[in-house]
This record gives C-alpha cells, sequence and structure tokens, in this order.
C-alpha cells in the first residue's frame, strides 16, 4: 500500500460543490489501497476577506491574533471535506495543524517548521481513515500560540508532512494543469513540463514561477519526497518534481516577478564595516534582501543597490537611511517600478554562452539591465517593470523555449 500526501488549494475548494469533488477524489485514490492524507487550504478567496476585515476592525498590527483569525479559513475546509468523505462511506478525521503536530518558530506569519510529531496522523491512517490537515499553520510549543507559515504555507506543510510521514509522492493539486516554460498568462505559447529538477524548481519558484511555495520545493528535496503539481479538476498527468530528470536541458523555463523594490544606499564610504552594518540591520528588522551590486567610484565612495519584498521597503527605506547618516553616505533612493526576470535550465551548468544570449535579446529591444545576478542553474536581471511582460516574451522565442515539447 502506498502513502500519498495531497494538498487542495484555495480554488480547489472554493465552494460546496468543489469540496465534493475533492472529497470524491480522495476517496478514489482510498479505495485504491492507499493511506491517504489531505492538507487543505482556506475556500477560495477566504483568506484575503479575512485579512480585509482585519483591517476593517483595527488599523493597528496585531500579529498573534492576526494568526488565530486566519487559521480559521483552513479549519473550516479540513471539517467541511471531512464530513463530505464521510458521506461517501469513507472514514475520515480532521486535524489543525497543532493536532496534527506540527510545530514552528514564534514568528506570527511567517513561522518555519521545525519538526512535526504526526503521532494523531499516524493512528488515524492506522485505522483505516483518511486524514485531512488544515494547511499554512502549526504551534508555537514554547508559548503554544498558533501560527501561520506565509502565503503558499499549505504547500510547506504537505511536503514536509509527506517526509515526515515517509510518503511515497506528495501530490500538489491546484488550478493550473503543472509547470509551464512560462507564466501562460503571459506567454500563451508556453509548454507544460514533464518534469523538472528539485534544483530547477527551486530556482523557478524563488524567481517568481508562483506554482509551488519554495520552502515546499526545499523540503522535496532535502528528503527526496516526489512532488506531483497537477490540476484538481481533470486527472491528466501533470509535471513531476524530483531528484533527476531524462533530459539537462540548458533552459528549463523563463520566470518573472514584480513585487520587489531596488533600494539604492549613495556616495557610500568605501571602507570596511559599511555593507555589514547596512546588511546586519536589514536582517535585524527582519527584511530578506535578494540582489545585491556594488559599484566602485574614483572618488573613494561607492553606491549599494539592493532588492527587497514590496512589503518590506519601508522599514528597507527607514534602516538604510539611519546607516546613510550614520556613515555620512549621500544618501537613499527607491525604485518601486522594477521587474525580475531569470532563466533557468540545469543544462547551464555544462553550456557556454546563456548569459550572452539573454543579454544579447534584451538589448536588441531597447531593455536596460540594471541588476544581474547568477547561480548555477539562473541568470536573474532586474530591469524597468513596464518592459517585463517584453522581456519574458523576447527571452522564450529567443532562447527556443517556443519549441519546447508539451506533455
Amino acid at each position: 500500500m502506498a502513502l500519498i500526501v495531497q494538498k487542495y488549494g484555495g480554488t480547489s475548494v472554493a465552494d460546496a460543490g468543489r469540496i465534493r469533488n475533492v472529497a470524491r477524489r480522495i476517496v478514489d485514490a482510498h479505495e485504491r489501497g492507499n493511506g491517504v492524507v489531505a492538507v487543505v487550504s482556506a475556500m477560495g478567496k477566504r483568506t484575503d476577506e479575512l485579512l480585509a476585515l482585519a483591517n476593517d476592525v483595527s488599523a493597528h498590527s496585531h500579529p498573534r491574533e492576526l494568526d488565530m483569525l486566519l487559521t480559521a479559513g483552513e479549519r473550516v475546509t479540513m471539517a467541511l471535506v471531512a464530513m463530505a468523505i464521510e458521506d461517501l462511506g469513507v472514514p475520515a478525521t480532521s486535524f489543525t495543524g497543532s493536532q496534527a503536530g506540527i510545530l514552528t518558530t514564534g514568528k506570527h506569519g511567517q513561522a518555519e517548521i521545525r519538526e512535526i510529531r504526526a503521532h494523531r496522523v499516524r493512528e488515524g491512517l492506522d485505522d483505516g481513515k483518511v486524514v485531512i490537515v488544515a494547511g499554512f499553520q502549526g504551534v508555537d510549543p514554547e508559548s503554544k500560540d498558533v501560527t501561520t507559515l506565509g502565503r503558499g504555507g499549505s504547500d510547506a506543510t504537505a511536503v514536509a508532512l509527506a517526509a515526515s510521514l515517509g510518503a511515497d509522492v506528495c501530490e500538489i493539486f491546484t488550478d493550473v494543469d503543472g509547470v509551464y516554460t512560462a507564466d501562460p498568462r503571459v506567454v500563451p505559447n508556453a509548454s507544460k513540463l514533464e518534469d523538472v529538477t528539485f534544483e530547477e524548481m527551486l530556482e523557478l519558484a524563488s524567481a517568481g514561477a508562483g506554482v509551488l511555495m519554495p520552502r515546499s520545493v526545499e523540503f522535496g528535496r532535502r528528503f527526496n519526497i516526489p512532488i506531483h503539481v497537477r490540476s484538481s479538476f481533470h486527472d491528466g498527468e501533470g509535471t513531476w518534481v524530483k531528484e533527476e530528470t531524462m533530459e539537462q536541458a540548458i533552459v528549463r523555463g523563463i520566470a518573472h516577478r514584480s513585487d520587489e523594490a531596488k533600494v539604492t544606499v549613495y556616495q557610500v564610504p568605501d571602507t570596511p564595516g559599511v555593507a555589514a552594518a547596512l546588511f546586519e540591520g536589514l536582517a535585524d528588522s527582519g527584511v530578506n534582501v535578494d540582489m545585491i551590486v556594488q559599484n566602485v567610484s574614483h572618488d573613494g565612495t561607492t553606491d549599494i543597490s539592493f532588492t527587497v519584498p514590496l512589503v518590506s521597503v519601508d522599514i528597507a527605506e527607514e534602516q538604510s537611511t539611519k546607516v546613510a547618516v550614520a556613515v555620512g553616505a549621500g544618501g537613499v533612493s527607491i525604485d518601486e517600478g522594477i521587474a525580475r526576470v531569470s532563466v533557468v535550465g540545469i543544462g547551464m551548468k555544462t553550456e557556454a554562452g546563456i548569459a550572452a544570449r539573454m543579454f544579447r535579446l534584451l538589448s536588441d529591444r531597447g531593455i536596460n539591465i540594471q541588476m544581474i545576478s547568477t547561480s548555477p542553474v539562473r541568470i536573474s536581471c532586474v530591469i524597468s517593470g513596464d518592459e517585463a511582460i517584453e522581456a519574458v516574451r523576447v527571452l522564450h522565442t529567443g532562447l527556443g523555449l517556443n519549441n519546447a515539447e508539451s506533455t
């Protein structure tokens, strides 16, 4: 008997009819002789509705109470799915994140999973039941407070549970058919990929491909849990995310994101310790910094540019200004009108010239590159935000992805 962990996103359980469809899919897997654990998200846009309600009630920050509020959405779904499964003649039981033994750090809104003590989940499976677990949430074992894992946290819940239980596969059911060579809403002829490596998927997810949460991919890679990204609306094959693939594609896909800002601290004294003071302060303030570029001039100063999430730009500006004043820098500038476009492919490890082709394709369209960062399987460029769509389409065509075979 195989053990399967499934995850159903908000669109998959958006209303009563879809919840019944999900229940039938879960029961089908159970009746094929599998043990099934299903992780569920809040229905439809329920999380956004709860956030809006909280903002209407209070203009202040209440991290603990917000987590208490937001986790209610998944609790509603888990109970309804369990009811629908029971109606189909299969025993089911539902657990909150804390009941399922998901222990997290205490950072409300962005908690990380420390450990899973899935005793009750195992007991439910041993009793022949389908187990439903509320995604996106856990509990801080020190404070005993409920916590949430951030946007996309149900993906992390599912893959972490699969790792803890030693599952054979983790199926991520969503409203798309799988992972594509680019966002199909931007590139209509983008192709669905049959498989991608964990390394490629981690880069694609971090670069803006919204199909999977990066932390969920990291769990899959760390514990070698195959992830099958597939549609909840039909039974067709999706995209497999796994350790190795048959083909070492040079370029696997193009990803983009427009939810970042560029911060520049200019005319910084070019002396040891300044960069450390800047980025230590940002880290202490909880700001995640991504791309960093330093340009040294001939007058003994330097400009330091870096990207941060748009949601953190006010804190980043405040912290950067403090450091700028302290070290006698020229000042701080903020550019919220940027986008990041990334080319990803494991074959780039051994294939020379991809960066040159990427830069030439953008140059020929008059698209200026502001910042560049690379990894062994990714090249990312920061460009003007209003040129992002054109850049994705140009790169998708120019790097041969229009001819990629769909599955």
